[in-house]
């Protein structure tokens, strides 16, 4: 049973509701049906991807656009759905593959939620401290006595913004924190209601775009995370490693495919994927080209291992911060998590 098609292949905005309807079929019932829908030599997966469909996610739609996920027998759908239901709904066997931040993958593992990471596509986190240069803010130990917000207490910005703190000294005593809704904190800071906010790195774009005189220190200086990554089930990963290797394949090739042609792949991504986006063409190419190809998808590591390699140490960094800040009540280890090309028919 699969996912309803929509468009150019793609499921807008399908949550949890959906994927649970879909979850009626067993793992099982789903890999045979993936097998028959694709006709025999093509295998019909769905992927859930965080949030919903923005132009950051280019490499994606490349590997469907260039052919890549075809070139590997893959026929895909996408889907959006927060992260938390990401990891829930791969995990059941509702959907294939999932595209969730990092954070939460670790954050369900140490709750029992088994997925593998089978390709670790951002190479560092997304958080970042984000101010108004006015405000005399430059370092951590500037946060005190200032009003900080987070999204909620169990965000991995929460996490990153204690470790910050210690860094300098500081613990969430010496700050006046917040909580604000992700609709509403980046406009929080933009007003002045609070001094900072622990947030996506990607805002800080957004917000220099509208003008704002806006700093940023990234939290991954000081709290070792991920972003997006690449997952799939029990069931996938054991029974069916060539389709998690053919996946991984594609997506490095989609992601090759836009550091080689920036401007031409968010052009496409922008007009057939994420329209909303019509008209920031240019200033999507530079945030690509600035963080995404010279930081995200990129490290010491890829270009040793190859795109989308899981560096373990960093891995059980990121798990054992978790731990150490509460978000999770004991650590584990990565290498149960994080399966690399050796071991994923990549």
């Amino acid at each position: 049973m699969h996912l309803p098609r929509l468009g150019a292949r793609v499921v807008a905005a399908l949550g949890v509701v959906a994927a649970l309807a879909v979850g009626a079929c067993s793992p099982a019932a789903m890999l045979r049906d993936s097998s028959l829908a694709g006709g025999g030599d093509t295998t019909a997966v769905t992927i859930q991807i965080d949030g919903s469909a923005v132009p950051y996610y280019a490499p994606l739609y490349a590997a469907v656009e260039q052919g890549y996920f075809a070139d590997e027998g893959l026929d895909v759908e996408f889907s959006y759905a927060n992260g938390a239901d990401i990891v829930q709904n791969v995990a059941a066997g509702n959907v294939d593959f999932g595209f969730p931040n990092a954070d939460s993958v670790i954050t369900a593992r140490a709750n029992g939620v088994r997925t593998s990471v089978v390709h670790t596509t951002y190479q560092r986190g997304i958080g970042a401290l984000l101010f108004d240069n006015a405000s005399g803010i430059s370092s951590p130990a500037d946060l005190a006595g200032r009003s900080v917000a987070v999204t909620d207490l169990g965000s991995p910005n929460y996490a990153q913004l204690q470790a910050m703190l210690a860094r300098e000294g500081l613990s969430l005593d010496d700050v006046q924190l917040r909580t604000i809704g992700t609709g509403a904190i980046v406009q929080a800071l933009q007003n002045g209601e609070v001094d900072a906010i622990a947030f996506s790195r990607l805002r800080y774009f957004a917000l220099r775009t509208a003008g704002v005189d806006v700093g940023q220190i990234l939290s991954d200086e000081y709290l070792p995370s991920f972003g997006n990554v690449l997952i799939t089930g029990p069931e996938t990963a054991s029974l069916r490693p060539q389709v998690a290797g053919g996946f991984a394949r594609a997506l490095d090739a989609g992601i090759q495919h836009t550091i080689d042609n920036v401007e031409e792949t968010v052009d496409m991504a922008i007009e057939k994927y994420a329209p909303t986006f019509e008209g920031q063409n240019a200033e999507i190419a530079d945030v690509v080209r600035e963080v995404f190809v010279a930081e995200l998808w990129q490290s010491d590591q890829t270009r040793e291992h190859g795109l989308g390699h899981g560096d373990l140490d960093r891995w059980q960094a990121a798990i054992d911060s978790q731990a150490e800040f509460g978000l999770i009540e004991e650590t584990f280890d990565a290498a149960d998590l994080v399966r690399n090309a050796d071991d994923i028919d990549k």
